[in-house]
């Protein structure tokens, strides 16, 4: 049984992102409308109500992250702008006050996410530029003094770390902020004619295909087990694929594993899904959402992905094992990531904006264009199934039964 609620009236404009803290308590929810507000949640009656209401930048808010709260009451906000706001905490009245801005992204901020507790108090987001920055906190009473830790150029990274025995690289489109990153003399060239190649090409025109930012998907996930140290999945631009990154104090960040479910080509790198009937390659579309479920004791870890194509996918991830310790039915080989498509659904037919995990993830949800919110369970029998949607018409209902409400599309 799904219990509902309403919150009429949120905003001005369209809610792009919303957000629950760590004991579900408060509600962050951002808008078109530059605007962000907190609500308070009445336990006596089961509604919500705003705790406060401001204007966080000058452009668009985007997307909303909690910090743990281990490090206070703490969200983070981005726009589309070359800017995130690095934190923001309650003063001593009841009124929210802005702590940093971090405006070191040359393209449009696109996703901001709070690593797990036990990495400290870190923030990393994903911009245009196809960058991943991370910030970590220096002054953490005051939330006023962030240091850039990390900046990756995505698109650069090799789609395999060289322990896995492979340097081939991603095959991956430019995208138009690209120029935006500093190249030199063949890079930039490069770029330069692929640019130009894709621009005279005749593509439809319809979501995920072209070369204009908004066809693009960026978005990021941290891995929530610690013993694999930092690693976040990130996705950029058209390109279609996920890098499962690895980034360490001592060495350069690398690449454990990409997830590409286009078609297996010839030689090594990446983990593809099955093969496509037909010989030709899919066009690639962009992945909006990722997220990383929490491992919950498993040998192997779920990591989901929505995109402009409609689909939503579950990837199955084994990271390497030990040599005494692998069996024949292992996928992972020894210092090897390896990955697999245990579900693929399209029951959205149109662009997938949101995937996120339960607490213990074993039920994924997804929000699309078609306005259904979708759950996925898998059964007995480790398989992936719909298990219910809520449409905007159930949202005014209290109760919605799940066996009620199958997906039947």
């Amino acid at each position: 049984m799904l219990q509902t609620g309403l919150i009429p009236n949120a905003h001005n404009d369209l809610v792009t992102d919303a957000a629950y803290d760590f004991y579900g308590l408060r509600l962050a929810t951002c808008s078109l409308d530059q605007r962000i507000k907190v609500w308070q949640l009445d336990e006596s009656s089961g509604s919500w109500n705003v705790e406060d209401d401001w204007k966080a930048h000058d452009a668009a808010v985007t997307k909303v992250s909690w910090a743990h709260p281990e490090f206070g009451t703490v969200p983070a906000t981005d726009a589309d702008s070359p800017q995130a706001n690095g934190g923001a905490g309650p003063s001593s009245g009841s009124r929210w006050v802005e702590r940093a801005m971090l405006v070191d992204a040359k393209g449009t901020v696109r996703a901001v996410e709070f690593a797990p507790q036990h990495f400290g108090l870190k923030l990393a987001m994903i911009s245009s530029d196809n960058y991943l920055r991370v910030y970590e906190c220096l002054e953490q009473p005051s939330l006023t003094t962030w240091q850039l830790a990390e900046e990756v150029d995505i698109l650069s990274l090799p789609a395999t770390s060289p322990l896995s025995g492979s340097l081939s690289q991603t095959v991956t489109l430019a995208t138009p902020t690209q120029s935006l990153a500093p190249l030199d003399g063949a890079s930039a060239s490069f770029v330069t004619h692929a640019l130009q190649q894709q621009q005279q090409q005749n593509q439809p025109n319809r979501p995920g295909l072209g070369n204009r930012e908004a066809d693009g998907g960026w978005c990021i996930s941290w891995c929530k087990d610690r013993y694999w140290g930092e690693v976040i999945a990130t996705g950029c631009g058209i390109s279609g694929v996920v890098k499962i990154i690895q980034l360490s104090p001592s060495r350069r960040p690398v690449t454990l594993l990409t997830l590409d479910p286009s078609p297996p080509l010839s030689g090594e790198g990446t983990t593809k899904a099955s093969p496509a009937a037909d010989g030709d390659a899919p066009t690639p579309f962009a992945i909006t959402s990722v997220a990383w479920a929490p491992s919950c004791g498993r040998s192997y870890h779920l990591i989901a992905t929505g995109g402009r194509d409609g689909h939503v996918r579950i990837w199955r991830a084994r990271p390497p094992t030990s040599s005494d310790e692998q069996d024949g039915e292992d996928e992972a080989e020894g210092g090897r990531w390896a990955a697999s498509v245990v579900g693929d659904f399209d029951d959205h037919k149109s662009g997938v904006g949101r995937v996120e995990w339960n607490i213990t993830g074993t039920i994924l949800s997804s929000a699309g264009n078609d306005g259904r919110i979708r759950l996925w369970k898998v059964t007995a029998g480790s398989v992936w199934r719909p298990a219910g949607h809520i449409s905007v018409e159930q949202a005014e209902e209290p109760d919605v039964d799940m066996d009620d409400h199958v997906v039947e599309d």
